[in-house]
């Protein structure tokens, strides 16, 4: 059971975040493990604020718009201009979807994107997502940007999800995480090929503070397998790494890294 009133709100609203048809009281009262009658009087406050709304025909609560205006206005001060071209730009040069993931703490979160695909298949995922460390190009590159010991020790912690859930070449072990961690080092970049999907690829890369170098997020570039071959991201690698470098340098007037 969730412990605080402020993390069980916390988990309602992050838990109506992935069902944009709404939830009924007794499906979030079982899938958070909170009483029903607490599940209730929460609900009830976070509509009062405005945070959510409930279908009267349906009874399912929604989250309303207000946690998106807050999220856009935030963005609209952070610095988002400055890192929004860049990204723009990636994606007309490669002609696939790019992804910004910013470092906090433990956590690195899809906050920012430019979709550069104008038909045929498009990679298009929903932002807002922690990327995961253990089968991603986006998680591959922030590990081989530490050690070993302590790479292992973020994929421990965030955990390993069902292997239904990802890529037939997804890593096997650790032992063959590390492998892809080192080459990723030798490189100066990560890539997969459906590791995290079937028929999906993706290549990645660092994004460093200029005056210490530390880890300050990930830029990908990510599409069909059917276009994104091996070779063809190695082609790409060159201009997500100048894309890399010009985001490092403009990252201190951004408040998006923090």
């Amino acid at each position: 059971m969730a412990g605080s009133q402020i993390e069980r709100a916390f988990n309602l609203l992050e838990r109506l975040t992935s069902a944009p048809r709404g939830l009924p009281l007794q499906t979030l009262a079982e899938e958070l493990d909170i009483p029903k009658s607490a599940t209730h009087r929460m609900l009830a406050e976070l509509m009062r604020l405005g945070y959510v709304r409930q279908n009267v025909e349906s009874s399912r609560y929604h989250l309303s718009t207000r946690l998106v205006a807050m999220g856009f206005r935030y963005l609209a001060s952070s610095g988002a201009d400055i890192v929004q071209p860049i990204l723009d730009q990636l994606a007309q040069q490669t002609g696939e979807l790019v992804r910004l993931g910013v470092i906090d703490g433990e956590r690195q979160t899809w906050i920012a994107k430019a979709q550069g695909a104008r038909s045929g298949l498009r990679y298009d995922p929903d932002m807002g997502r922690d990327a995961p460390l253990f089968y991603t190009a986006s998680g591959h590159a922030w590990l081989s940007s530490l050690s070993d010991a302590q790479a292992l020790l973020l994929v421990e912690r965030q955990g390993i999800a069902d292997p239904a859930d990802f890529g037939p070449n997804a890593p096997k072990s650790n032992a063959e995480l590390l492998e892809r961690l080192r080459i990723a080092r030798e490189h100066g970049y990560a890539w997969v090929v459906e590791s995290s999907a079937v028929g999906t690829s993706a290549l990645a890369a660092v994004v460093r503070h200029p005056l210490d170098g530390h880890a300050l997020g990930v830029l990908s570039v990510a599409g069909p397998s059917a276009r994104m071959s091996e070779a063809r991201m190695h082609e790409l690698a060159p201009v997500l790494l100048a894309a890399v470098a010009e985001l490092s340098a403009a990252s201190p007037a951004s408040e998006l890294f923090v």
